[in-house]
């Protein structure tokens, strides 16, 4: 059910904007047809999220297509052009970078770069900011980027990293198939970060994009000896919050949180 300014909203009236098919039509049916309330303050914040959501879509397709190898922190690489590799592994965006430029050059030059998912889950995120705001606005939004998985996120990005409870898993939200029993020695196939996509699909970091039942055998041959229990998908997902975004596209003045810029983590192998 849709709620828009404290009303049921008629899908009807927006519905032939969109090609049946589309990303945006399946997600307008799919959240109108539910019995979970999602609350816009107006029309512009739905079609946001409806827009923003397809580009996630595409970025996550996008990135599967290009050539980002998986690897941990501590073998990470990065485009010098753009980037500067911290210690940990992490990227950290060159002060004289142009931050639109410099993730455009990961989809470009993807031969260029290495991390591991949850870094990568961002990568599709920014992406999907810019090709939503426009280079000028994602440039002066996020002038000073850090893509290292979670630990260091922008204030209007930071529930990506969280997973919370979801009646629905929508397409481009952040999904997770937990492995309980990985194996010790190889601790990046703890589990898999995932972006949802249509048609019962998802993108996977070093997994490619594929079906649950892919994701979960590849996981299921990286257990411990002896293990009993199978990967899963959890039924918790990372969202952005597409009003606060949405507000910033429409400049409309909220408050937004400072940068909480922590010390570098110590890389994980």
């Amino acid at each position: 059910m849709i709620i828009i300014s404290g009303a049921s909203f008629d899908i009807s009236t927006i519905a032939t904007e969109y090609d049946d098919n589309s990303v945006e039509k399946q997600l307008l049916d799919k959240i109108s047809a539910s019995n979970e309330k999602y609350n816009y303050d107006n029309i512009d914040q739905l079609k946001f999220e409806l827009n923003l959501r397809k580009n996630i879509v595409n970025s996550a397709v996008n990135l599967g297509k290009s050539d980002l190898s998986f690897s941990v922190f501590k073998n990470s690489i990065c485009n010098p052009l753009y980037w500067i590799r911290t210690p940990n592994g992490g990227f950290l965006l060159k002060e004289d970078s142009n931050p639109g430029e410099a993730i455009n050059d990961i989809f470009i030059n993807g031969d260029k770069y290495a991390t591991e998912c949850a870094t990568a889950m961002m990568i599709v995120y920014y992406k999907a900011l810019l090709d939503t705001y426009g280079g000028e606005l994602f440039g002066k939004q996020f002038p000073r980027i850090y893509l290292m998985g979670w630990y260091v996120t922008e204030p209007l990005l930071w529930e990506v990293a969280f997973l919370q409870p979801a009646a629905n898993i929508l397409f481009g939200d952040r999904g997770y198939f937990n492995n309980p029993d990985y194996d010790p020695a190889a601790p990046e196939w703890e589990g898999e970060n995932v972006i949802v996509l249509p048609d019962s699909m998802y993108y996977g970091h070093g997994i490619g994009i594929t079906t649950a039942d892919e994701i979960i055998r590849d996981l299921n041959s990286k257990r411990k000896e002896h293990a009993s229990r199978s990967a899963y998908l959890v039924d918790s997902v990372g969202r952005p919050d597409f009003k606060k975004l949405s507000d910033v596209y429409h400049n409309i003045p909220r408050e937004t949180a400072p940068l909480d810029w922590r010390q570098f983590p110590a890389p994980r192998s």
